[in-house]
């Protein structure tokens, strides 16, 4: 019997990659990535996306598997990871998913739902309005989605309306009868004292605007990345786009960016608080190094108990 396959989750910045490689070099692992961002070709340095050297010779999955502009989805994520894990499994090596990725996680943790048709007018329709209106209607037709979504977060609520208009079916209804990935688990939270957490959002904003994060947004707005494309929606780019437009300073598109990694940092946590059955480690001051030789030995103490 395999042994249960390590998730290993947590808000953004708080060490998930290198952790998840040291965890990977001590189990013969693949990583799955599942940062709803590192997809995207191209999205280098706004992401923070580890390098080749950063990897260290472990293989990466889901990294730079879409175009600039294309489309993913988490319906398309659990599909692709329905297909790794096997093909990992064959090769002798254990498969990992890492990442903060909520919806994507969902997709395989609790299962999806993707049946009602989309609809372009209840869409365009929806775009006009403002979202606080849109979550009020939510919160009337919907209240557990409505509770579930952040009240700003505009795609997930038109989602959930356009699915309660074409099936005239809450979505939180549908997605209660979702069913999750046939897998065995072992998930692993990270956490950071709050203090520590924002002043390593705030680090990481430095670096990425050291290591060109305006020419990097500047050369893939020329390569087509626009408004229009998913990829935009990426925290860091319009934020760089109005610093290449002389709209900001770059201290004012650096508070921008750690102000709004710190927003979705919460609204990741919150998610993770309410996953039940979490192996949680505090992360704060500690080497990747050693949180992976305990994760490693708990996982192991799981494979045991399973066999």
């Amino acid at each position: 019997m395999d042994c249960p396959i390590p998730v290993v989750f947590g808000p953004t910045a708080v060490g998930k990659t290198a952790i998840g490689i040291e965890v990977a070099r001590r189990i013969d692992g693949e990583i799955i990535s599942a940062d709803s961002r590192a997809f995207f070709v191209g999205l280098d340095v706004v992401t923070d996306k580890p390098s080749e050297a950063e990897r260290r010779g472990i293989p990466h999955h889901l990294i730079d598997c879409v175009p600039l502009c294309g489309a993913y989805d988490a319906m398309a994520f659990r599909t692709d990871v329905s297909r790794l894990v096997p093909e990992i499994r064959d090769r002798g090596r254990v498969p990992i998913l890492v990442g903060g990725g909520t919806l994507y996680l969902g997709a395989v943790l609790h299962g999806i739902f993707d049946g009602a048709a989309k609809s372009e007018a209840l869409r365009a329709s929806m775009a006009r309005s403002p979202v606080a209106e849109l979550h009020r209607r939510l919160t009337t037709v919907d209240p557990p989605a409505a509770a579930a979504i952040h009240p700003n977060d505009r795609l997930r609520i038109t989602r959930a309306l356009e699915v309660f208009e074409t099936t005239g079916r809450p979505i939180s209804a549908w997605q209660a009868e979702a069913e999750p990935l046939p897998l065995s688990t072992f998930v692993v939270g990270l956490r950071r004292a709050r203090d520590d957490h924002r002043a390593a959002i705030a680090a990481r904003v430095r670096r990425m605007i050291e290591h060109g994060l305006v020419d990097e947004v500047g050369r893939l707005r020329e390569a087509g990345l626009g408004p229009a494309c998913q990829a935009y929606r990426t925290i860091g780019v319009p934020e760089a786009v109005r610093r290449l437009d002389g709209q900001t300073t770059e201290q004012e598109m650096a508070q921008e960016i750690v102000h709004r990694t710190w927003g979705l940092a919460r609204r990741q946590t919150a998610w993770f608080r309410r996953e039940k059955t979490v192996c949680w480690w505090d992360v704060t001051g500690r080497e990747a190094g050693e949180v992976a030789d305990e994760v490693v030995a708990a996982w192991r103490r799981r494979c045991e108990e399973e066999r």
